[in-house]
């Protein structure tokens, strides 16, 4: 039935009122009106991982004679690396706030806009456009180049792996020595001005890489982030929200191959406690809102703290309402809610 009323809703973000009735929402007894939702704080948990990839090269063998690199192996390997963990708060339609707003004659007009899965944004008035967290900058792979573009007939038709790796040794060696020569100005051909040097070391080095990565092999590292949702009913300490293994990279809490990821929400909020038998006995006659609290996240795993921060949680604080007489005749009051939190961003009239 929530589903239902969040696709009615959806259609529709803005509608003209005359208020204000309100009630708790209970699907098919309305008769005519509006429903709107009140947020819950729901924590979004990325977690960024690099899965890390060598291959080793065609000449590996022959690292530590040619070249003197020690510790080359020649067996492929794969293991993932944990690089970060960001919370982000959402907030999503609580079912169990849900309210009612019924037509009413002699009163002001008034405009409630919702979002598209119904929350209540603004009253009266045009909430701001939310800014869309900018996306981060794809980091392009640089292409790999294939060493044999660099290789001379002589290298090419050598009729050993061994001569093979000797001879590009030596072009290794003549390619340091010409990078050399050319830092210390003592090239037989040194370039014209400081751009052409460049190009010319860059083109060194991109050759020097190339075939150097025929005994080395090379490492090739793929960025992937996985995203996990919590909603803190309560306080938490140290909740499993996922794993993560050097071999598996992250997976589901369950996957005991894994080491764990803990989550810890302490409510920090100071309000007062609530009456919950005046709360009971108190007409809901105006806007019901939300006051969020506050409570400390904390993500922990590996021996290290990823975050730690205090963020507004909406189920640590208390609902009140803003009185009918705000939207009379009289008065145009004027509200923007977070819909985030369900709270009140900016209140004005006249």
């Amino acid at each position: 039935m929530i589903r239902k009323g969040l696709l009615i809703i959806g259609l529709l973000t803005a509608w003209n009122l005359q208020a204000q009735d309100i009630a708790y929402y209970t699907p098919g007894t309305m008769d005519e009106g509006v429903v709107y939702y009140l947020p819950k704080t729901q924590l979004e948990i990325k977690v960024t991982a690099t899965k890390v990839t060598y291959t080793p090269g065609e000449l590996c063998q022959y690292a530590n004679r040619y070249l003197r690199m020690q510790g080359v192996s020649a067996q492929p390997s794969e293991h993932w690396e944990l690089q970060s963990i960001e919370v982000n708060p959402i907030g999503v339609p609580d079912a169990q706030k849900a309210y009612s707003v019924k037509l009413k004659d002699k009163t002001v007009t008034s405009q409630v806009e919702l979002t598209e899965e119904g929350i209540i944004k603004a009253i009266n008035t045009t909430a701001p456009e939310e800014k869309a967290a900018a996306p981060k900058a794809a980091t392009e792979k640089p292409k790999r180049v294939d060493p044999r573009n660099f290789m001379t007939e002589e290298i090419l038709l050598a009729g050993s792996s061994n001569k093979m790796a000797e001879l590009i040794a030596k072009e290794i060696y003549n390619i340091r020595e010409s990078k050399n020569s050319l830092t210390r100005g003592q090239a037989d051909y040194m370039p014209q001005d400081g751009a052409a040097l460049k190009i010319m070391l860059n083109n060194l080095e991109e050759q020097e890489k190339a075939l150097t990565e025929m005994f080395s092999g090379y490492t090739d590292r793929t960025e992937k982030t996985f995203t996990f949702y919590v909603e803190p009913e309560k306080e938490l300490t140290d909740q499993v929200v996922c794993r993560f293994s050097k071999k598996l990279g992250v997976v589901k809490e369950n996957n005991l191959a894994g080491e764990p990821i803990y989550l810890s929400v302490k409510d920090e909020t100071t309000l007062p406690p609530a009456d919950e038998e005046a709360k009971a006995k108190k007409k809901l006659d105006g806007v019901i809102y939300n006051i969020p609290g506050k409570g400390l996240v904390s993500v922990k795993g590996l021996g290290k703290t990823y975050y730690d921060k205090e963020v507004l949680i909406t189920q640590f604080g208390e609902t009140e309402v803003l009185l009918n007489n705000l939207f009379n005749k009289k008065v145009n009051t004027r509200v923007i809610f977070s819909p985030i939190t369900g709270g009140i961003v900016k209140i004005d009239k006249d």
